[in-house]
């Protein structure tokens, strides 16, 4: 049921479960927030799963298996993304400088992988859309030889503008590679909020408050989102399914937006 898929977990020190595969009609993906205060570490590690961790804000230093890299990132809206890909089977340790906050995402992989990092200079910049569904989308792990099946990357809406339109889906329903993603949302100012709607076909709906801080899995089903007038609304997103292959299908109802006039 598509009612059931928003996820608000308060901010606290740790590894925090936000949702995860097999409930809530999830199948592929689990998600977890990180919270490591200054001078503290912390542990993650998930045989069979493979997941990419996408730091929100914070400086420290992450080891994955034999490998260890800097992080940091003033905040979603001040810089580019940092990233670390943790293959199944690997402990990943998190050290934080200053209080670092991340989220993690995880399908199930098997077999030997790499770890990898993706720095700023590494993320691929789409601008899409135009008028009010104008926006930026970042990629993050999408295309690169490392991840087995995620593709993870970040959406920035400007106040006032929708993304994810013309509404699309990647079901399977109509054809396209199935994927199911799940969406996690940043706001700035952080008291703001932001709309994001689900619907099929046959007319199930439902449209969630989505505030700083909150996850939607988007099971199956068209998922646009909007922002309010005065507030930056930003979303991490993963995707996992049979294929690794970023595809959709947009509402034929809704298409007609790419030739009108602005």
């Amino acid at each position: 049921m598509l009612t059931d898929t928003l996820f608000r977990v308060p901010r606290t020190p740790g590894l925090h479960l936000l949702q995860q595969r097999g409930e809530h009609g999830a199948r592929e993906l689990t998600s977890w927030r990180l919270r490591v205060e200054s001078g503290a570490t912390v542990e993650y590690a998930r045989d069979g799963e493979e997941a990419v961790m996408v730091l929100q804000e914070g400086r420290g230093r992450v080891t994955v298996g034999d490998q260890q890299w800097g992080l940091t990132r003033n905040g979603v809206f001040t810089d580019r993304a940092t990233a670390v890909y943790i293959p199944p089977g690997v402990r990943m340790v998190v050290a934080a400088d200053t209080a670092i906050e991340a989220i993690i995402v995880a399908t199930p992989a098997d077999g030997p992988a790499t770890p990898a990092i993706a720095r700023p200079d590494d993320v691929v910049v789409n601008r899409r859309g135009r008028g009010t569904y104008a926006r930026e989308v970042h990629d993050i792990f999408v295309r690169d030889p490392y991840v087995q099946r995620l593709m993870v990357g970040e959406t920035f809406n400007p106040p006032g503008h929708w993304s994810s339109f013309p509404p699309h889906k990647h079901d399977g329903r109509n054809g396209e590679p199935c994927l199911e993603e799940v969406y996690h949302y940043r706001l700035d100012p952080p008291q703001g909020f932001g709309h994001q709607m689900l619907y099929t076909n046959d007319g199930e709906s439902v449209t969630h408050q989505v505030r700083d801080g909150d996850a939607v899995l988007l099971p199956y089903g068209y998922h646009p989102v909007s922002s309010p007038p005065g507030y930056r609304l930003y979303y991490l997103w993963a995707m996992a399914g049979v294929q690794r292959q970023l595809a959709l299908y947009e509402d034929p109802a809704h298409r007609w937006i790419h030739d009108a006039p602005i």
